[in-house]
């Protein structure tokens, strides 16, 4: 990755968590939230994944080789992509307001949002983080990249699935609707 597009990819994943350290300030309390292997599952698939993002790794042989040759537009793309991806995560952070939490919760209160972000996906922020990654990793451009993209959507995978089996805990028949009008993932897809 050109020494750029390092600083811009950088950039945005510090500014992203950032958001995610102050929106953590304005939550409602929790009521439930997931076990813990649960989380365990999420946080190594996803600590991993950052892993082999950041930074070279000169002793991880072939997926250090290129899976796209190198050239600007590959690169530019990588970082729209990333662009988009986190400032969808983050309007989906901010609409979601005081529900949000880092790990699967219920809230006191709890809100079932589906306006905003949430009208396009269930869980846009697993979305636009899964699509800031792929950006990251075209950015990249080695096989590693590739790995992690695959770590990221199996960690928010498994993330959004014990969330949908909270969600229809706590709403019920007004959230099998919504399961059954919006896609979970990507818009009219999946």
């Amino acid at each position: 990755m050109a020494p750029q597009f390092d600083r811009y990819i950088s950039t945005i994943w510090v500014a992203l968590l950032v958001v995610w350290l102050i929106g953590a300030l304005a939550t409602k309390r929790t009521a439930r939230r997931q076990t813990t292997s649960s989380r365990l599952i999420e946080a190594a698939a996803c600590g991993l994944a950052c892993a082999l993002l950041a930074g070279t790794h000169p002793g991880l042989g072939v997926l250090n080789a290129p899976f796209v040759r190198e050239a600007a537009t590959v690169s530019w793309v990588g970082l729209a992509l990333t662009i988009v991806g986190a400032l969808f995560a983050v309007w989906a952070r901010f609409y979601l307001g005081g529900n949000w939490s880092l790990t699967v919760t219920v809230k006191e209160g709890h809100t079932l949002i589906r306006g905003g972000p949430y009208a396009v996906v269930r869980h846009p922020i697993y979305s636009g983080l899964s699509l800031a990654v792929l950006g990251t990793a075209l950015t990249v451009g080695e096989f590693r990249g590739l790995v992690a993209v695959g770590l990221v959507v199996f960690g928010l995978l498994h993330k959004s699935l014990v969330e949908e089996r909270l969600m229809r805990e706590e709403f019920g028949a007004e959230y099998e609707r919504y399961c059954r009008d919006v896609k979970a993932l990507i818009p009219f897809v999946w």
